[in-house]
């Protein structure tokens, strides 16, 4: 064993990104120790669309959070959809399980309100604490991390009977726990920038763009998808994704991509003029359906994006990992309270069970739904003929967002729920 023992508890949560910070808030209103540990310092920058539908505003009113205007909330009303020489804008549907409104905050903001929801219900934050791999017993099971704290990198063991890694898209835990991603499973990759457009800012849609025109060539299809969000303090959140079904996958300049689109854009927006941008263009993978299994395994769970929780159909993650991170904590209540042993490890692996049982249809229609979408005819054809039906394009909302109710929905939501039940989870 290297370095000092500094804490122990009875939960270790490595990451302090939305799911991380979910699952320590919900542990510890349970009465757990939680340690919640974060390599960066509170506020940080992360790359992300920053648009949130109704499935994540439902985790956020779980853990608390004021989601009113006043406490500094975009609220948004639905999606406004733009391919096919038509503008369509979608309202969120009026559901019993969620509300119906969307938000938009930046993740430097975000990112450290729920680490101070988790810090409010008895969790333990430490920050600037680079976890390196997991502390393993005489079983290979995951009994704590090595970490190095501080400028000096001191190196420091924590202790816990569970760890959760939320340590994002990296999964260097999960990795060292010998769970490698699957290359079955698809993936996508965004590139977003901030820019100061007083035009675009106070939106009250999140607005997609099925097609990407080209500046250099108007005729040109960019692949991919994009997106405008307006923040509501002058500036939006611009961005374009693509998924490995593209056969553009991996051979494009995405920074130069995302510049051409936004060269096509109306003059008055400014999103054509590189004055007008507010820092640098940054992207990020994005891991989806579950392409890293298990979930749990000898001591460790994971959450979020080190699970691979991205829905493959709209690239929303932050909702998955709030949701598993709040999944994880249910199971961990419930396990940490039996004995050590076989019991205990019962109770752990209904977790994986849980995910699977919410989500792991839902992926593999997700995972058709990308491989389809990957072939540019196939997505002309959907656009020209899908995007004219507002009903069909009702439909195809729910769908996407993953906005139904369980019960007593209408017959889109039971369309939509049956499709999930009779696809086999991934």
């Amino acid at each position: 064993m290297n370095g000092t023992v500094a804490d122990e508890a009875d939960v270790i949560v490595v990451g302090a990104g939305p799911g991380g910070s979910a699952a320590a808030y919900h542990m510890a209103r349970h009465g757990l120790r939680v340690l919640l540990l974060e390599k960066t310092e509170f506020p940080r920058e992360k790359v992300c669309g920053d648009g949130l539908t109704p499935r994540a505003v439902r985790q956020l009113v779980r853990m608390g959070v004021d989601t009113s205007e006043k406490a500094g909330w975009l609220h948004n009303r639905g999606l406004r959809v733009i391919g096919g020489g038509i503008r369509l804008e979608l309202d969120w549907p009026d559901l019993a399980s969620f509300p119906n409104y969307g938000l938009v905050r930046t993740r430097m903001d975000f990112d450290d309100m729920l680490a101070k929801r988790a810090v409010e219900a008895g969790a333990l934050l430490r920050t600037g604490v680079t976890v390196s791999g997991p502390v393993l017993d005489a079983d290979n099971r995951a009994v704590g991390v090595e970490a190095k704290v501080g400028p000096d990198k001191e190196p420091v063991q924590y202790l816990a009977p569970l760890v959760i890694a939320a340590d994002g898209v990296s999964g260097k835990l999960p990795l060292a726990m010998g769970l490698a991603k699957r290359d079955d499973r698809p993936i996508g990759v965004a590139v977003r920038r901030y820019y100061n457009s007083p035009a675009r800012a106070d939106d009250d849609y999140l607005e997609s763009w099925l097609e990407l025109r080209s500046a250099q060539d108007p005729n040109r299809l960019l692949p991919g998808y994009g997106w405008i969000f307006g923040l509501g303090d002058g500036r939006v959140n611009v961005g374009l994704g693509i998924l490995n079904s593209s056969d553009a996958f991996g051979k494009t300049n995405y920074r130069a991509m995302l510049t051409d689109w936004l060269g096509s854009t109306p003059e008055d927006w400014g999103l054509r003029d590189e004055a007008n941008a507010d820092g640098p263009i940054l992207g990020a993978a994005l891991p989806m359906g579950f392409n890293r299994v298990p979930h749990y395994t000898r001591g460790m769970m994971l959450v979020g994006d080190s699970g691979g929780m991205v829905n493959p159909m709209n690239g929303e993650g932050i909702a998955y990992a709030m949701e598993s991170g709040e999944l994880a904590a249910e199971v961990a209540v419930q396990a940490l309270a039996r004995a050590a042993g076989p019991d205990r490890e019962r109770a752990l692996q209904a977790y994986p069970a849980a995910l699977k049982d919410r989500f792991g249809g839902y992926y593999r229609l997700g995972g058709i739904f990308v491989k389809l979408i990957g072939n540019p005819q196939v997505m002309r054809i959907a656009t020209k003929h899908g995007m004219p039906h507002p009903t069909l394009m009702r439909f195809v909302l729910k769908l996407l967002a993953n906005l139904t109710d369980p019960r007593d929905g209408d017959a889109m939501d039971r369309i939509i729920n049956g499709l999930t039940k009779v696809a086999p989870a991934v």
